[in-house]
């Protein structure tokens, strides 16, 4: 029975190679951070370049969107539409992607159009997307939606929709494949992986990596930083995420709420807030290693990872890998607050 267990699992990881695109350039790099573990007094700290994917600026949208633009090409779809924030680096590599593929992109942004279009929404603009503004999340934006797919249906067009963060079921296995990477690049060094560190936003990066992480019997412990949600709707999401995708792929495969570990404790002021530990992490990561974080995400998440080295989470000789998911346009529109630091 154990044979067959292994064997559907190996199965499932076949089936996600054959539904992927493949446009985003990968395995991305992995790297030491030896100054920063200097510094810190800290584990073994590595971080996985996903800012790195070959999509617009980077990041982790890229993993989940070859397989929703895989869907999109099978249904012959010449126009997307994606929703997110003004600033959003989703909608933006959705609009990248659809360039790439030949579709037109169309983007509903939450948010009060700007005097002058910066960071992520310049990225838009010069793509040429189709923008509609929008003020605040809710029913109407999603009936806005539906409303412009009716209206590309109408002449002629085939739309296809893809939601906020594309954090979905169905590319959940975008990040199974990161961690199946992530393992590889480990094996090849002769390294074990104990912590795996990620920014949590909708949840889909860190369910992907723990369904990744069953399915290869990895069991470094994957921790996430919200960044917005509590800790039980975070977990709640990816918990759902983790089963929905698990159903998709038709694999006896399941997690308990216990199996996740999201920490709240670093959302703070809200969401895209900046704050003096988010900036000082920024600025230490730069210093030491000569990489840049977003303030958004990989910011907080930072931030974390340096708490909890700090407070004695890890063991001097743990291999800690911190996820880098990209969004770096964001940097500047932080421009005067981080140009003071």
């Amino acid at each position: 029975m154990k044979s067959l267990v292994k064997s559907n699992k190996l199965l499932a990881l076949e089936k996600i190679h054959k539904q992927k695109l493949g446009f985003a350039g990968f395995p991305t790099p992995l790297q030491k951070m030896p100054r920063l573990s200097r510094v810190l007094v800290g584990p073994r700290l590595f971080v996985k370049r996903d800012d790195m994917t070959d999509l617009a600026f980077g990041g982790n949208k890229a993993r989940k969107l070859e397989f929703l633009f895989a869907d999109a090409k099978n249904k012959e779809a010449d126009v997307v539409i994606s929703v997110g924030a003004v600033q959003s680096n989703c909608a933006c590599m959705v609009a990248a992607a659809a360039r790439r593929l030949g579709m037109k992109p169309v983007l509903v942004l939450v948010g009060k159009e700007p005097d002058v279009y910066d960071g992520n929404l310049l990225l838009d603009k010069l793509l040429s997307a189709e923008i509609h503004f929008m003020d605040g999340y809710g029913p109407h934006v999603e009936d806005l939606m539906k409303t412009l797919a009716d209206e590309f249906r109408a002449k002629g067009h085939n739309p296809y929709v893809i939601p906020a963060g594309a954090s979905v079921p169905s590319t959940v296995p975008g990040y199974v494949l990161a961690m199946e990477e992530l393992v590889n690049q480990f094996r090849e060094i002769g390294e074990k992986i104990d912590y795996v560190v990620c920014a949590c936003g909708t949840g889909g990066t860190q369910a992907g990596l723990i369904f990744g992480a069953k399915l290869l019997n990895v069991t470094a412990k994957i921790l996430g930083a919200s960044v917005f949600a509590s800790k039980d709707e975070a977990t709640k999401n990816i918990v759902q995420l983790v089963h929905g995708s698990a159903m998709l792929l038709d694999v006896d495969l399941s997690i308990v709420p216990e199996d996740v570990t999201v920490f709240d404790d670093y959302i703070k002021e809200g969401y895209g807030v900046l704050n003096k530990d988010v900036t000082d992490a920024i600025k230490l990561v730069a210093e030491t290693e000569g990489i840049f974080l977003d303030p958004v995400y990989t910011g907080k998440a930072m931030v974390m990872l340096v708490d909890l080295i700090k407070r004695g989470y890890f063991k001097k000789e743990d291999n800690v890998v911190f996820f880098h998911t990209g969004g770096l346009p964001a940097l500047f529109l932080y421009k005067n607050e981080l140009g003071a630091a």
